[in-house]
C-alpha cells in the first residue's frame, strides 16, 4: 500500500498528499469526542489504567473504550505496557496533558461561546 493510498482509509480522510494544516487539523480530531478526552483525563489522574479499569470509570463496553483506545494510541496519544494477558495505557506524552491543561484555560474565558456555536457539531 502506497503512503497516498494510506491516508485515504480510516475516520479521518486526507488528501493524498496532506498539508501540515491537514494534519494539524486531523491531529486534533482526535481531541473531538468526549470520551477520548475524558480516557486522557482519567490517566492523567492515574498513571496507567488497564481496559477493564477504564470501562468501568466510563461506564461503557469494552469494545467501545478499546475503539477509543486504538485511535488515541494510533495517532500517539497514549503507549501500553502488557503485564500478562492485561494492558495497560499510559498517556504517551506530557504535552498531551499540558494541551488538555491549555484548552480548560482557553474554555474558561469562552464556554458560553462554544456551548453556543452552531458551527461546530
Amino acid at each position: 500500500m502506497t503512503p497516498a493510498a494510506a491516508t485515504l482509509e480510516g475516520p479521518f480522510l486526507l488528501p493524498a498528499q496532506p498539508t501540515e494544516p491537514d494534519l494539524i487539523a486531523k491531529y486534533f480530531k482526535v481531541l473531538a469526542d468526549p470520551t477520548r478526552v475524558r480516557i486522557l483525563e482519567l490517566l492523567a489522574d492515574r498513571s496507567e489504567l488497564s481496559v477493564s479499569e477504564l470501562m468501568d470509570a466510563l461506564g461503557q463496553a469494552q469494545s467501545k473504550v478499546s475503539n477509543h483506545l486504538a485511535c488515541l494510541r494510533w495517532c500517539g496519544f497514549v503507549q501500553t505496557r502488557r503485564e500478562h494477558r492485561v494492558v495497560f495505557y499510559r498517556v504517551a506524552d506530557g504535552r498531551v496533558l499540558e494541551l488538555l491543561m491549555l484548552g480548560r484555560a482557553l474554555l474558561a474565558d469562552n464556554a458560553a461561546h462554544v456551548a453556543c456555536c452552531q458551527r461546530v457539531a
